[in-house]
């Protein structure tokens, strides 16, 4: 399907305005495009760490929603534009208030990127993209062959190559496995390929389970694995349920630092006695916090890793 983008060319001071208008014409579904810094009084310090550290704000904003194709875009694009210049009348510095169109298509937010996404290796583990063949490189390595799709878990990002190195240290041939946020399978696969028994993932993404099954099968996994779900395991008690009851081997949880932190009593749960668990996406600011959370829960914190800003914590049930 085809989409009409449009976009209002504006500021940082009145982005909440121009948003107000598009609601008030009912268009409830926007996306903002800023470098407005994140305050703590607006989203909470629990947000902190997603804000990079050279984020500087430069005033000028971007309003951007889409339209169906058909719809008639050159009067929705006037009648918007209309709206935004009333603001300057009130004295509100809107910028530029110019309202631009572009045609996008579902494909181009699925493949885009994928100019980004080339092959790689984390130790001795070679993970490349399904649009490109293995490199020499990949010679006596072990090959994993990902397609995230729309999901998170390309292996790029430092959080998720921690719980690779780590998973290479503490995973042992036939152990079961559990993946929190499985996103793509990346970790699961790369569990699989390192011998896991039993391998079952959960996420509150739809398209992140369908693709950590789609993953598994793309690689030829030959050994038997359970079941990826969808729902929140810090929330959702039916989960449990669906948990066997001597738990897993080995967890993974590459999150960020305060989703860990609401979940480590199912984590707890979810996990054999002297089952270990492995964390990942804390930022460093973060670290001590995770500590006392997951030893409160119960577990004996036995390694940690850091890579950049980020660290993974390794604890013991």
């Amino acid at each position: 399907m085809q989409w009409i983008k449009l976009t209002v060319e504006t500021t940082t001071e009145a982005e909440d305005e121009v948003c107000g208008i598009l609601y008030g014409l009912g268009y409830d579904a926007v996306e903002i495009e800023d470098h407005a810094p994140v305050h703590d009084e607006i989203q909470g310090a629990d947000y902190e760490e997603l804000t990079p550290d050279d984020w500087e704000d430069d005033g000028t904003a971007r309003v951007h929603f889409y339209v169906e194709e058909g719809s008639d875009s050159e009067r929705i694009a006037m009648e918007v534009s209309t709206a935004v210049a009333e603001l300057r009348k009130n004295g509100i510095n809107i910028g530029a208030g110019i309202v631009s169109r572009t045609i996008t298509r579902d494909e181009d937010w699925a493949n885009n990127w994928k100019e980004f996404f080339h092959a790689f290796s984390v130790e001795d583990i070679y993970i490349h993209p399904s649009w490109e063949e293995p490199g020499p490189e990949a010679e006596g390595k072990t090959v994993v062959q990902i397609d995230p799709g729309v999901s998170f878990g390309t292996g790029h990002h430092e959080s998720t190559q921690l719980i690779i190195r780590q998973m290479s240290k503490y995973l042992k041939p036939g152990d079961s496995v559990f993946d929190v946020g499985c996103g793509s399978g990346i970790l699961s696969v790369i569990a699989e390929k390192l011998g896991a028994g039993f391998i079952a993932g959960v996420d509150i993404d739809p398209d992140c389970v369908a693709s950590s099954y789609h993953n598994m099968k793309r690689n030829n996994a030959k050994k038997f694995f359970g079941e990826f779900m969808v729902g929140d395991l810090s929330q959702d008690e039916t989960l449990g349920g669906r948990i066997p009851e001597c738990g897993y081997d080995v967890i993974f949880a590459n999150l960020l630092a305060d989703i860990i932190m609401g979940m480590p009593k199912a984590l707890y749960r979810a996990l054999k006695p002297g089952g270990v668990l492995i964390t990942s996406g804390i930022i460093d600011f973060k670290v001590e916090e995770v500590y006392d959370c997951l030893r409160d829960a119960g577990f004996m914190v036995i390694d940690t890793l850091e890579q950049g800003e980020w660290r993974s914590i390794t604890a013991k049930k």
